[in-house]
């Protein structure tokens, strides 16, 4: 019989797709053979370019073919078909029907240029890569500015980079404007590791357009990996900075690189620039002192605070750079062991003079309350600091939230004179007065501790459940840490007998009772040997050691968890402590950088590299920009 023409025409099309229907119930049938994905399942409208794509993704590159040539030319050589087809024909190697293909449609459409670029990649799929380059030139040759973007469109998606940049490059040309298409570039530029071409265009990018620093700086923050990166960028823009002065970006993307290594020290001086190029009154350098200040760089903290006091001390900082040079030295003295008592005294001479000069009243509350901790926890006078927390407590137009840190506080030392329940008291009213608030989670964490203190661990677990969910990730990272140590001691142990001894060891430290601590933690580790707690109370017996002037011992103590693989959790902890130790109390530079290196190498993944590395080029003596 024979066929009516329009059915002829598709008689290749039927007979592929009657041989579908056959194998699909037969495969079907096979024990175990999975359904085809949805992606790859023949299509439900059973047209020839349906099927085509069908086969096509199947890679049944013989059967995609057959579909292709039954379509109408104008639907070969439609822009959302073309290139497909000749994927197809690529894929068989028949190069000739793909180059003809390709021309017929660039005749179609002579001012398409995405055509002449699918073109020239026929001729690189044959091998023909100076046909392709040719190609690919005369399409530049050719170029408008509004066929820029779809050509350099095109030439990505064909993954050729380096004729994406011309392409751009080549649109810059026709702008004549220097930063025409900088932000694609950069982003071109980041996909491709390309650091040199980035870092170039970037500040090509700051040097038109000021507003494109948050985008500048995201996609350096995601491309700069190594120091040598970081160094040609510091290299630049010392350059540009020196060269154009009156420029504000430079400094800007200066401060946020010195920040990004924690150069704070270099941080400081960009700050210092900006404060008085856009008249902000110390404002940027307080904000790099309290960001030192955080990362424990105290030295350069109190430089950056000390600054704003005498540069600037009528101005709205001048009075909390005063406050906050004496809380910065605070910090830094008890954190240098052993602590230095006569230092912690004039300190206690530098908060009354401040308050000496600007009265006591809501303004220097703050003032008051940090006098208080010192002389609580720092002095050991309890009775003068809880006479002072009061003080702030009742204070007239104090600050409600410096009130109830001030409440907290006094709850603190109430723990210390173990009086808990006087503690739970106070720590309960904050939590009520400030709920779903951090300082609200702040006071339900010092309950917390308060009940695993006592050895009431479900309740402490109750507390810290709901922590975990808190808005604040230092609080809930606190109250994780807890509630892994409390699940992980008491799940064989139900009654946690050794988790208690561990307890009362930490309540020791907190109420400052160094010694007793450490006999507490030598007592727990004869009674439990191999324990799950070993480790912790290793490592927490090595920062007792440290802070009593014992760093021989605490080295020592750091090396049982160090060199035993089954303590691999604190491992990088513990290295990380050996190395402060070496650097900051035994004034062993080669020892400290060796232990650095060793943490880089060893964890590279470790919460410490940036300080490590930082340390590192610190002690081997690279240079510090002023």
């Amino acid at each position: 019989m024979r066929l009516l023409p329009e059915v002829q025409k598709y008689s290749r099309w039927a007979a592929l797709s009657a041989a579908l229907l056959v194998a699909g119930p037969v495969a079907a049938q096979v024990p175990g053979m999975d359904l085809e994905p949805a992606a790859v399942r023949p299509p439900t409208d059973g047209s020839p370019l349906s099927m085509a794509r069908y086969f096509a993704r199947r890679g049944e590159w013989l059967k995609a073919e057959a579909m292709f040539e039954e379509l109408p030319n104008d639907v070969q050589q439609a822009p959302n078909v073309l290139p497909e087809y000749l994927r197809v024909l690529v894929e068989l190697k028949k190069y000739k029907d793909a180059e003809k293909l390709a021309k017929k449609a660039l005749r179609r459409n002579p001012n398409e240029p995405t055509l002449a670029v699918a073109l020239g990649s026929v001729y690189a799929a044959s091998g023909d890569t100076a046909t392709a380059s040719k190609q690919y030139s005369q399409v530049l040759a050719r170029l408008t500015p509004e066929q820029v973007v779809p050509v350099a469109t095109e030439f990505q998606q064909r993954e050729l980079p380096r004729w994406v940049q011309r392409t751009y490059l080549r649109g810059r040309e026709l702008a004549k404007n220097d930063a025409e298409y900088s932000p694609q570039l950069v982003q071109l530029y980041t996909r491709t590791g390309n650091t040199a071409g980035l870092l170039s265009e970037t500040l090509r990018l700051v040097d038109q357009d000021e507003q494109q620093l948050p985008f500048v700086r995201n996609m350096l923050q995601n491309s700069l990996r190594t120091d040598q990166d970081f160094d040609t960028l510091e290299k630049l823009l010392l350059t540009r900075a020196q060269q154009q002065p009156d420029r504000a970006g430079y400094a800007e993307l200066l401060l946020w690189l010195y920040l990004q290594r924690r150069d704070f020290t270099g941080a400081l001086v960009q700050a210092r620039a900006l404060d008085r190029r856009q008249r902000t009154e110390g404002s940027r350098v307080m904000d790099v002192a309290a960001v030192a200040q955080r990362n424990k760089d105290y030295d350069a903290a109190i430089e950056g605070y000390q600054y704003v006091s005498r540069e600037y001390r009528s101005g709205q900082f001048g009075q909390l750079a005063q406050q906050r040079v004496i809380l910065a030295r605070e910090e830094q003295v008890r954190n240098t062991f052993p602590v230095d008592k006569a230092k912690l005294q004039a300190l206690v001479v530098d908060y009354q003079q401040l308050l000496t000069d600007y009265g006591r009243t809501a303004q220097t509350a703050e003032t008051i309350r940090n006098l208080a901790l010192l002389y609580a926890f720092q002095l050991d006078d309890k009775q003068q600091g809880m006479k002072l927390l009061q003080e702030v407590i009742d204070l007239p137009r104090a600050d409600a939230t410096l009130v109830d840190e001030a409440k907290i506080a006094l709850g603190d030392i109430y723990l210390l004179r173990a009086e808990p329940w006087e503690a739970t008291l106070l720590y309960s009213q904050v939590e009520k007065s400030h709920k779903d608030s951090p300082l609200g989670y702040e006071a339900k964490l010092r309950n917390a501790r308060l009940s695993y203190f006592a050895g009431d661990f479900k309740l402490a677990q109750s507390h810290l459940d709901i922590l975990k969910l808190a808005t604040s990730r230092e609080i809930a990272n606190d109250a994780m840490q807890l509630s892994l140590l409390i699940g992980d001691n008491t799940a064989m142990d139900t009654a946690g007998v050794a988790l208690r001894d561990y307890a009362a060891a930490e309540l020791l430290v907190f109420q400052n009772k160094l010694p007793e601590a450490q006999k507490a933690l030598d007592a727990l580790l004869l009674k439990y040997p191999g324990h799950a707690l070993t480790d912790e109370s290793w490592y927490l017996k090595a920062q007792l050691q440290r802070r009593m002037g014992d760093y021989a011992g605490a080295v020592a103590t750091l090396q049982r968890i160090t060199e035993n693989p089954k303590y691999d959790i604190l491992s990088d902890d513990a290295l990380y402590l050996t190395a402060q130790i070496e650097e900051e109390n035994r004034q062993d530079r080669v020892a400290a950088q060796e232990l650095y290196t060793k943490l880089l190498i060893k964890y590279p993944g470790s919460i410490y590299v940036a300080d490590a590395r930082k340390h590192v080029r610190k002690l081997r003596g690279d240079a510090v920009p002023q």
